[in-house]
């Protein structure tokens, strides 16, 4: 049976993932942009899921400007926490199932091991609160909900952390990368390719079926910023990588402070959905070929 998906978010990097892989797979994959579906205005945006009435709705957009949310709280929780609230409620009237993603944010980074999905959320940011929010609202609102907490995502579209640090490399200049936050980076394209795959089990499954609930999702490995960007130089210019130099979190002061260690845990996705998310430098070298139209490095 072909999955009806509705999905917010068309720009995002796991949104055009999405779209790039959805015929792939045996779904039908509509994808509403902001100026079709603004979250800022909740009601509206949750209107999408009662006229369309899918299978599944995956909840790709959000607030994810983690300093400006500081001087803008109101609007990160309307389009971080109401709005998933207002969409899972709507899936709930049309018997939909929701895959909405969120982030290690929701954690402070001071258990010092990586954080399991009941360990308790203690969000250091308003990004932070938002998205907890949003989870705990969500799972209220729709009992067919699927949380996928992620951190660091990376791919060739869009504005991220790889791609300033290969421009930086390329123009020559100096590199001082954060050494002490520690985290487990994400491909957009592992964590779409996951959730299509999962779709038609999501849209099947009842409520208080394992499928629904919260999970984390990050490709294998912990390292630091810093150790990204030296991996990502490395992948993509062997001994011409330039050096990368460590510097404290607190050399870098911020608006919104970051988890020092929020890597996620990924036992409970692997035991429930029997899949093995692949090590981050495997993916990295797949993106990093995208972008220099060369093979993947081994």
């Amino acid at each position: 049976m072909t999955v009806r998906i509705l999905q917010y978010g068309a720009t995002g990097q796991v949104a055009r993932e999405l779209l790039r892989q959805a015929p792939g797979h045996d779904v039908q994959l509509k994808a509403l942009s902001r100026a079709e579906a603004d979250l800022a205005d909740p009601e509206a945006a949750a209107r999408h899921v009662r006229v369309e009435k899918p299978d599944l709705v995956i909840l790709a957009a959000a607030y994810t400007a983690v300093d400006q949310a500081e001087s803008e709280p109101g609007l990160a929780h309307e389009i971080n926490g109401e709005a998933p609230a207002a969409i899972a409620k709507a899936c709930a009237e049309v018997g939909a199932a929701l895959v909405h993603f969120s982030t290690d944010y929701v954690f402070d980074g001071r258990k010092g091991a990586p954080y399991r999905e009941d360990d308790a959320a203690g969000p250091l940011s308003v990004y932070g609160a938002s998205k907890l929010s949003g989870e705990r609202m969500a799972l209220a609102a729709c009992a067919r909900t699927t949380i996928l907490r992620t951190s660091w995502v990376v791919s060739a579209h869009g504005k991220n952390f790889v791609k300033t640090m290969l421009r930086l490399a390329r123009e020559g200049q100096p590199l001082r990368v954060v050494d002490d936050q520690f985290g487990r980076p994400t491909a957009a394209a592992d964590l779409a390719g996951f959730v299509l795959a999962q779709a038609a089990r999501l849209a099947a499954a009842p409520a208080g079926a394992p499928a629904f609930g919260v999970f984390h999702f990050a490709n294998a490995g912990e390292t630091t910023w810093r150790g990204f960007a030296q991996g990502a130089l490395e992948i993509a210019l062997g001994g011409a990588a330039p050096r990368v130099d460590p510097i404290a979190t607190a050399e870098r002061p911020s608006p919104a402070e970051r988890p020092l260690r929020g890597t996620l845990d990924t036992g409970k996705l692997e035991a429930v959905f029997d899949v093995s998310p692949r090590p981050w430098r495997e993916p990295l070298a797949e993106i990093l070929a995208e972008l220099t139209n060369e093979a993947p490095v081994a």
